[in-house]
């Protein structure tokens, strides 16, 4: 992506010189504004304000010493090394280097006084201190911590620490919370902005570092409750702001097009399916446009929820387009949607289209004319469904399956389709990954949620086993079972190819494995860099039961429904998140048969499972409950990456903990109606200073 263009107080000259690479490593940060600056927080703290001598120091101590350099040399082995010797008047130490330039040596050549800041080691050869940083003695000690920030190539601390401190004495930090929404506050210890950014920047010696590391001090309290309220105004803004659209309403007529789908249905909907169709359809048949989140486990019927959606849309003369993030998953939707409607929609004279990618021209062509006619009344694809050159004749409902897949501006493109005519399309966000409920508080509180909170009846449960990756030959024998059974078998693996950083085994090595372990048996391959109609031929043969097994990377991870398969093999487990391993796991248990899901771990060489590894693994083994992961998923992961935060087109939370601060949220909630209401220029201050103009992708 570009670097931001940059924000001045006025136009820069024509003859501007060019940025040098600080500067560009700033704009590369983001730190473009003052204020931006400002909010650039420390990761941690150095004590750089007090001298130790080295016998009173301890083992393990990060210490700051001062003393004469005695000797120095360059070793050879086990490898190349500066060694120096410093001598404080109290000990010696070894200061060791195995990057180094002559500068270093000139800079701690013999007979200079240096300080040198660093972990502090004992053993045999005496003191030692790994790379320590190194300055030259004298002049005064700092007053307060030396702050280390995040930073980029090309920005060294130094310059970092210099920017964020004019940063700090240019911005405005003037008081954006009115006197009642501070009362509101209550008992909490709260400092002005000022104040708190001033101490967390450069906190005195005597500041307890436990209260900065946790966030719990006072200064961090003030930057999350602001950085929570920014968050809280936005959202209603957008809530209020979509209040005054305008959107197709569209209803039904007894008898029409979603009666003559239930009645088509080889099954019964549940009481879940029935309660959140009709409050979709009371949206549908609003002039504001519907904002709504379908929310259900995996297996729990959203898709024919959509369908009864689209056949609303349609039975009103209107078009709906259904996009999901993957070809596999497009084309899942597309067959159960054509094998639902397609016949409804012929007696019509209208159709499904199908769009992605990878189409021929002349079949491309084809679809791009019926969807601008308005012949294909509902159009099903990949992000090909929102390509320029795709013209609706009249859209009046976007579906979005697993919505947190796609990035912001692709939302925000399918909802412009109705720009020329002034109203938007209704909109439909679909995700098998429930959101826990403080995550739908804070990011999606202008989003209706609706919930399916029951599976359809002959769902069965899956067992799920952790296995250790030395016994492999077990899960090979298991697979054998299920196959003389007449059973089908995913295998996942977590790469294409072999990484040496990884380690891993690749599918296509596993495929080799699986083919000489079950000669005779026709064992699927699918991965992502297979051509679409390789990948269709794939499924089609595993959905028809012709392939027992089928070895994959991640992209049958939703979509894919296959009741014959009863057996799914996760391989290093531990390597996925944890909604993406129970999304695998959806995968089985759609029949009537036992399923189990094997979840193959392998530790480190000698070593054990990372904490959050078997904190996943350990989940996944107690429960089976959607919901219940999703938590646990926020309590690992955090807020960023549970919603996919490099796709969002705006920082997500930076400071704030939605499980930690979940207080702090209900105050901003309560306080954000308060400020936009009756403090609107404030209100308008306070999103510029944490926004920044970037509101418009907080409200996709």
């Amino acid at each position: 992506m570009p670097d931001a263009p940059a924000r001045t107080r006025r136009d820069a000259p024509s003859d501007a010189k060019p940025l040098s690479a600080p500067q560009r490593a700033l704009r590369k940060l983001g730190l473009s504004r003052p204020i931006d600056l400002a909010l650039h927080l420390p990761l941690r703290y150095e004590d750089e304000t007090q001298l130790v001598r080295l016998a009173d120091a301890r083992d393990g101590d990060t210490v700051q010493v001062e003393g004469e350099v005695t000797h120095q040399e360059i070793a050879y082995r086990p490898r190349r090394q500066l060694l120096v010797s410093l001598n404080d008047g109290s000990d010696t130490c070894t200061l060791r280097f195995f990057n180094f330039y002559p500068s270093h040596q000139k800079q701690m050549a013999v007979g200079q006084r240096i300080r040198a800041r660093g972990e502090l080691r004992g053993g045999f050869a005496g003191l030692t201190m790994m790379h320590p940083t190194v300055r030259a003695a004298g002049g005064a000690l700092p007053q307060a911590l030396t702050p280390v920030y995040p930073t980029v190539a090309g920005l060294p601390q130094p310059y970092l620490r210099k920017a964020v401190l004019a940063g700090l004495a240019e911005a405005d930090l003037s008081e954006t919370l009115a006197p009642e929404v501070l009362d509101q506050m209550g008992d909490w210890p709260l400092w002005d902005l000022r104040r708190s950014l001033s101490f967390l920047h450069q906190p005195l010696p005597d500041a307890v570092l436990a209260e900065l590391e946790d966030r719990s001090h006072p200064a961090w309290l003030r930057l999350k409750a602001e950085e929570l309220l920014a968050q809280q105004l936005s959202q209603l803004q957008a809530r209020r702001a979509r209040e005054h659209l305008r959107a197709p309403v569209l209803r039904a007529a007894a008898g029409g097009l979603p009666e003559q789908l239930l009645a088509a249905l080889p099954f019964q909907l549940t009481a879940a399916q029935r309660r959140v169709a009709e409050e979709i359809a009371r949206d549908l048949a609003r002039e504001q446009p519907m904002h709504r989140l379908l929310q259900g486990d995996v297996g729990s019927g959203k898709t024919v929820v959509a369908a009864l959606a689209a056949c609303v849309a349609i039975e009103a003369g209107w078009q709906c387009a259904l996009m999901a993030p993957t070809e596999i998953l497009a084309q899942q939707h597309f067959a159960k949607l054509v094998g639902w409607l397609a016949p409804l929609l012929a007696a019509r004279g209208q159709r499904v289209a199908w769009l992605t990618g990878g189409q021929k021209k002349k079949e491309r062509a084809e679809m791009l004319a019926a969807v601008a006619s308005g012949e294909a009344a509902l159009v099903v694809g990949t992000h090909a469904v929102i390509q320029e050159q795709v013209r609706f004749a009249r859209l009046g409902l976007a579906v979005i399956d697993e919505q947190h897949r796609f990035g912001v501006q692709q939302r925000l493109d399918l909802r412009n389709k109705l720009s020329e005519s002034e109203q938007e399309p209704h909109l439909l966000m679909m995700s098998a990954t429930p959101i826990p409920r403080t995550l739908a508080m804070s990011y999606y509180a202008d989003l209706d949620v609706s919930t399916i909170d029951e599976l359809p009846p002959g769902r069965t449960p899956v067992v799920t086993r952790l296995v250790s990756g030395h016994r492999r030959a077990e899960v090979l024998e298991r697979i054998r079972a299920q196959i003389a059974q007449g059973r089908q078998v995913y295998w996942v693996c977590p790469l294409i190819e072999e990484s040496e950083a990884l380690d891993l085994r690749n599918a296509t090595e596993t495929h080799a494995e699986l083919s000489e372990a079950f000669p005779g048996q026709m064992i699927g391959l699918l991965h992502s860099r297979m051509p679409p109609a390789e990948k269709r031929a794939v499924m089609a043969l595993f959905t028809s039961g012709a392939m027992p097994v089928l070895v994959s990377t991640t992209v049958i991870e939703v979509g894919v429904d296959v009741p014959n398969a009863s057996l799914m093999v996760i391989e290093h487990a531990e390597r996925f998140g944890l909604s993406q391993l129970h999304q695998l796991r959806g995968r089985v248990g759609r029949g009537a048969a036992a399923s189990a899901c094997v979840l193959l771990y392998s530790a480190p060489e000698g070593g054990r499972l990372g904490e959050t590894a078997r904190e996943r693994l350990k989940a996944m083994a107690e429960t089976a409950d959607g919901f219940e992961i999703a938590r646990r998923d926020l309590e690992i992961r955090g807020p960023g990456e549970f919603l996919g935060a490099r796709q969002s087109g705006a920082a997500l939370l930076r400071f704030a903990d939605l499980q930690q601060d979940a207080p702090l949220l209900q105050w901003a909630r309560r306080a954000a109606p308060q400020l936009l209401d009756h403090h609107p220029e404030l209100a308008r201050r306070h999103l510029d200073r944490w926004l920044g103009g970037r509101e418009g992708y907080l409200r996709a």
